[in-house]
């Protein structure tokens, strides 16, 4: 049997390899055990809530986490139907409850899926607990009971756990501005749990929205949904066919954002935060500081020292950026791959809130998407970001980083590189601020190369040489 390990975002393994009910119910007990080592009042209170996606089987993998933990001594609230993973880190914090789990594995291929614990504060669980936990798998044998005599016995209650965060979400957004413009706007639901959400929040405005893929696929049509350019070519293609002034995406689990401009352009996630972030800035007069990863953009910390904020930055991994979110008086943050948080909030990433910000932007600022981005480029300059993925053997992963901590690259494509940052994996940044990044996938067995450059062109360049590079060291 495969050992459990705890990634990026938590666990995740391909289904019946890996994933088997037998290891979901080692990690459920492993978390039932943190729980109960805990003194602190709302851990005391021993209540958590179970989310699932649309994945295979994962209304059934959420029975079995909900089985060991009530069996624990755990009372657990169910969601009845498939719920974003946002939904569950509100539900949280609203309710007080002690945690929660999500069965999801968000934007991986349809082989896999996963467990994602979060904290009382609601959000990613953090280094420290995600620890704790894995330091508790196997330790105890596993404590369940019938899923029917959970419920019977009410220590699992099966409840609609999405309406509580879709209340907030219609506090939080202008709803008032979102109803002065009529905007045209086709979802892609990626056959995730955003299903027709969208449509319902705006439902009492001017706002008219289609949608394709919100029916339960558990094979995502053999790919993975991800809100990305490569899986997004048929929302691109009927956003400009049918003139809509916006696509957006919403990844599996609904927590991460895909937007498509009134051109049929999809936008980086690099991009879609900077507008974000302009929007909270510039229409909205928030203020606070501004978190990325370590693939995040220069655009941003351009803004952000224009308008006198503190930019903030941390390895690849929400939990990182929620660690600060909670600490900290921060805006936004959020992740290149359209996954972001918002202050007075929760911190955690949200698609459904994501998309209707941009709505607002588009409205506030009376131009079509695609003329703000060219107004966003014409005032900060252009910053193109690029990133291939590799499927990487294992065997070779600590091979790779070594070589590259020994045999630094000195300079990438005749620029000069000034500065190697080594939080997560390494950073090459040239003396002009363009970059190159290579690391391994905390959540896949894949490296990860990443640039950042004036141009597409330059910046897929980059990608080459840091490839060629890699992989000449072993």
């Amino acid at each position: 049997m495969a050992r459990i390990k705890f990634g990026t975002d938590g666990w995740r393994a391909i289904i019946a390899e890996d994933f088997t009910f037998e290891n979901v119910g080692i990690a459920a007990q492993a978390i039932a055990d943190f729980i109960l080592s805990r003194e602190e009042p709302l851990y005391k209170k021993r209540t958590a809530v179970v989310g699932y996606d649309t994945r295979f089987l994962s209304d059934k993998f959420a029975e079995t986490v909900s089985s060991v933990l009530a069996a624990n001594g755990i009372k657990v609230i169910l969601s009845h139907e498939p719920c974003p993973t946002p939904a569950v880190s509100f539900f949280i914090k609203d309710r007080e409850l002690t945690g929660g789990v999500m069965i999801t594995a968000s934007h991986n291929p349809p082989q896999y899926n996963g467990v994602k614990y979060k904290g009382y504060f609601g959000g990613s669980a953090g280094s420290d607990i995600i620890d704790d936990i894995e330091t508790r798998l196997y330790k105890t044998p596993v404590k369940q009971i019938p899923f029917d005599d959970a419920v019977k016995n009410k220590m699992v209650l099966v409840q609609d756990i999405i309406k509580d965060q879709l209340t907030f979400i219609k506090k939080y957004a202008d709803m008032k501005l979102l109803n002065k413009k009529k905007l045209r706007v086709l979802v892609d639901s990626m056959f995730g749990t955003g299903a027709t959400y969208l449509g319902d929040l705006l439902s009492k405005t001017k706002i008219e929205v289609d949608y394709i893929h919100t029916d339960m696929n558990p094979g995502f049509l053999g790919n993975a949904p991800e809100p990305n350019g490569k899986h997004l070519v048929e929302l691109m293609e009927k956003v400009k066919r049918g003139k809509y002034d916006l696509g957006v995406a919403t990844d599996g689990d609904a927590d991460r954002v895909g937007i498509v401009d009134n051109k049929g352009n999809i936008l980086t996630g690099h991009k879609v935060m900077s507008l974000l972030l302009l929007h909270l800035l510039e229409n909205r007069k928030m203020r606070g500081g501004v978190i990325q990863t370590i693939c995040g953009t220069g655009l941003i910390t351009k803004m952000c020292k224009e308008y006198g904020v503190k930019a903030y930055e941390t390895p690849v991994g929400f939990k990182y950026i929620c660690e600060l979110m909670v600490k900290e008086d921060i805006l936004l943050g959020g992740e290149e791959t359209g996954g972001i948080g918002f202050k007075n909030y929760i911190p955690e990433r949200d698609g459904f809130l994501s998309a209707l910000l941009i709505m607002e932007l588009i409205i506030s600022m009376k131009k079509p998407l695609s003329e703000i981005l060219k107004w966003v480029d014409r005032k900060y300059g252009s910053y193109v970001y690029e990133r291939e993925d590799i499927l990487f053997p294992e065997e070779k992963r600590k091979a790779i980083m070594d070589g590259l901590k020994d045999k630094p690259i000195k300079s990438v494509l005749a620029r000069p590189v000034v500065e190697i940052n080594g939080a997560d994996g390494y950073k090459f940044i040239c003396d002009d601020g363009s970059w190159l990044l290579i690391r391994l996938s905390g959540t896949e067995p894949k490296l990860r190369i990443y640039s950042e450059t004036s141009s597409s062109k330059k910046s897929l360049q980059y990608i080459k040489a840091g490839k060629d590079y890699a992989f000449s060291l072993f």
